[in-house]
């Protein structure tokens, strides 16, 4: 019994050890599970090529996906649609593209880099003619337009820029485009036709009403009849070779909630 005795005592230190030792691999274990988790969560960068007329609705917009989807990072690149189209289709490592016109939109589906279930019309917009707020204006319709007290408009290059084609449209359905064509000043999208009236230099210029809504240094004199021009209604959609395809998808879904339909029309955009 006394022998028995003798060799628990021995022991019991070594079983202590075994067990505390044997604790403290679980423990690091169990830190080690928690780095690797934490270490997988990884931050997504989308890049969304978008018609710079959709500026401030979609800077609120971020803000707003930002507080649900902190992981997610929108990165925003602006310009004329038809710029925009022709960098993805070159290459350009884009995401979404959210385009002010459907014709720069389908030459992506066209050529396969959205597919077309993975694209949707939008929203809408309206066509106004701006002049200076500061300045006494002569103009009080498109017609005056072709006056010749009126030295220069500026309107986006058809070519690039959709709301500068629409302009165009209207102009010529109205009669007035062979009486103003000398007068124009092309402008590379629709934000550099809003600074030129803005800084008055040029006389009137043709913007989205959205845009002219940001602005509090114009003054918007007529509004476009929408059957002078093509409909104005932008599409969305996800670039097929997107490395962040799900989350693009995900994003492509928020941009049809109705919290960000709200956003559209607060900003005045229609959503119809």
């Amino acid at each position: 019994m006394q022998k028995k005795l003798i060799l628990v005592i021995t022991l019991l230190p070594l079983l202590m050890f075994i067990m505390a030792c044997s604790n403290n691999q679980g423990t690091d274990q169990s830190s080690d599970k928690k780095e690797t988790a934490s270490d997988n969560t990884e931050k997504v960068e989308l890049t969304v090529s978008a018609a710079a007329s959709l500026k401030d609705a979609m800077t609120a917009i971020q803000s707003a996906y930002k507080k649900e989807h902190p992981e997610v990072e929108l990165k925003f690149n602006y310009g004329g649609s038809g710029a925009l189209q022709q960098q993805i289709s070159q290459g350009a490592p884009v995401d979404l593209f959210f385009s002010a016109a459907e014709d720069k939109f389908d030459q992506l589906v066209e050529s396969g880099d959205i597919a077309k279930e993975d694209g949707v019309g939008l929203v809408g917009n309206e066509l106004v003619l701006v002049v200076p707020k500061e300045e006494q204006s002569i103009i009080a319709s498109f017609h005056d337009l072709a006056k010749e007290e009126v030295n220069k408009m500026s309107i986006g290059t058809p070519e690039s820029v959709p709301a500068g084609k629409y302009a165009q449209e209207s102009l010529k359905k109205m009669k007035v485009w062979s009486s103003v064509e000398s007068k124009v000043v092309y402008a590379k999208d629709v934000r550099q036709v809003l600074s030129y009236v803005e800084t008055g230099n040029v006389d009137a210029g043709i913007v989205y009403k959205t845009d002219a809504f940001i602005s509090n240094k114009v003054n918007i004199i007529a509004t476009a009849n929408p059957e002078t021009h093509t409909p104005i209604i932008y599409p969305v959609g996800i670039i097929k070779d997107s490395n962040y395809y799900k989350e693009a998808k995900d994003f492509y879904s928020y941009l049809q909630s109705d919290e960000a339909m709200k956003v559209f029309r607060d900003y005045g955009f229609t959503t119809e």
